[in-house]
This record gives structure tokens, sequence and C-alpha cells, in this order.
């Protein structure tokens, strides 16, 4: 016999949307206001529509309806990006906050795992490896100063294991002309396409034998990214 589902414990979105507004709204005192923008700018658009193309009465209800859903669905993409940019606020500069990016928030075209190929068992500074469609990108975590020579060190290991793949850096901390937490996803999408769907699954797989070698570096205790990772408003 099927079991069916206890109505009190499915979510409910609108209940759902309004702990993620509310969320957001502590990190991003405009959300507010730019939802409230969109909406109207939607329906207004919608009353002009219907006016200058004409239909009647029941034309002029259906265009405004039309805004209506088109804003609803611009607000909630726009409430979803400001939502995850305030989550990723919240564990910027902790140990472990690229690896909840990379478990959370790659594209499709990228892969990589949440667990650091090198770490400072000092500092806990550590490096970071994703495999795209743009090359292999090595994520530093931590000052510039002192994770500079971890990725030289990571990209050596990497070019004898795929010499010909393009190696680039991001570095993810607290120096001023660093990237923010937030921005990796996108800043990984603007590397120009090296490697076709099938060569990336192919660097993947050899990567993932450098990381078994015995000088592999792990997660150090304390550091547990999936424990930071930033919520997805669904």
């Amino acid at each position: 016999m099927a079991r069916t589902r206890d109505p009190e414990k499915q979510p409910n979105r609108i209940k759902q949307m309004w702990r993620v507004l509310q969320m957001t709204r502590r990190y991003d005192s405009t959300i507010t206001w730019w939802l409230i923008l969109i909406l109207v700018g939607a329906v207004a658009a919608g009353i002009v529509a219907g006016i200058l193309i004409g239909g009647g009465v029941l034309g002029l209800v259906l265009y405004i309806v039309a805004g209506v859903m088109l804003g609803l669905l611009v607000a909630l993409i726009v409430l979803g990006r400001r939502a995850e940019r305030a989550a990723y606020s919240q564990i910027e500069g902790e140990p472990g906050a690229v690896g909840a990016v990379i478990k959370s928030g790659l594209r499709r075209s990228w892969t990589g795992s949440e667990m650091p190929v090198n770490v400072s068992p000092k500092t806990r500074d550590a490096i970071y490896r994703t495999v795209g469609r743009g090359g292999i990108v090595l994520i530093a975590e931590g000052p510039k100063a002192r994770t500079q020579r971890m990725l030289e060190e990571e990209r050596r290991n990497v070019a004898r294991i795929a010499p010909n793949v393009p190696v680039n850096f991001l570095h993810v901390g607290p120096d001023a002309d660093s990237l923010p937490l937030y921005k990796v996803p996108s800043r990984l999408q603007r590397y120009k396409r090296s490697l076709t769907a099938a060569e990336v699954s192919a660097v993947s797989n050899r990567l993932a034998s450098l990381s078994r070698t015995p000088g592999g570096v792990g997660i150090p205790k304390g550091i547990d990214p999936t424990r930071v990772r930033a919520p997805r408003p669904r």
C-alpha cells in the first residue's frame, strides 16, 4: 500500500520564500524595493501593451495578468540570486567557504570537489580544483602572499597529469583585489572554452588519480564545507 504524504510535512512554498526574503533582507536592505519595482514595472508594461495593442477590456485584463505573472517570475529570479549572495556573505572568510560554493554553486559545465587538494596545516589556507569547458581552475582560499606558492605547486602537479590543458588561478581572500565568494560561479563561466564535454570528463578522471596519491592532503580537522553550504532557494 502506497504511503500518503502528510500535508503538514510538505513544504509550503510561500513560507519558504518568505523565510528566504527575511534572510536576504538582513544582508541586502534594498531587496524589498527591487521586488516592488519589478512587479510595478511589469504591471505597468502590461497596461501599456494592452492599451497600445488593443483588444478591449478583456485584452487589457489579459495583458495585466501576463504582466503580473512575468513580474513574479523575474522577482523570484532576482530574489534567488540575491538570497544566494546573502547566504555566501554569511560564510565568506571562513575556512571551507570555497568548498561550499563548489558543492552548491557550480554550473553544469564545471565539476569539482568541496574537499581541498592542498591545505596549510598552520594557516588553514586551502587550494581547490575545478575542471570545466574552460580548462582547469585552481581556487586559492586565503591571502595571496601565502597561497601563491601553493597554487604554483598544484599547477606543477596538474601539469604532470594533464600537460596540454590550460590552468588558471582564482584568489578568494582578504586582499582588496581578491574575488568575492559569490562571484566564483559566474567567473568560471567567463573562461574561453578549450575542452569538450568528453575531455572534461577525461581530465577529471585523471586528476582524481592525482588526489589519491600518498602525498595528497585531505581536508583538515575543523573544516566541513558541507555545513557552511549556502542554501539555494527553490
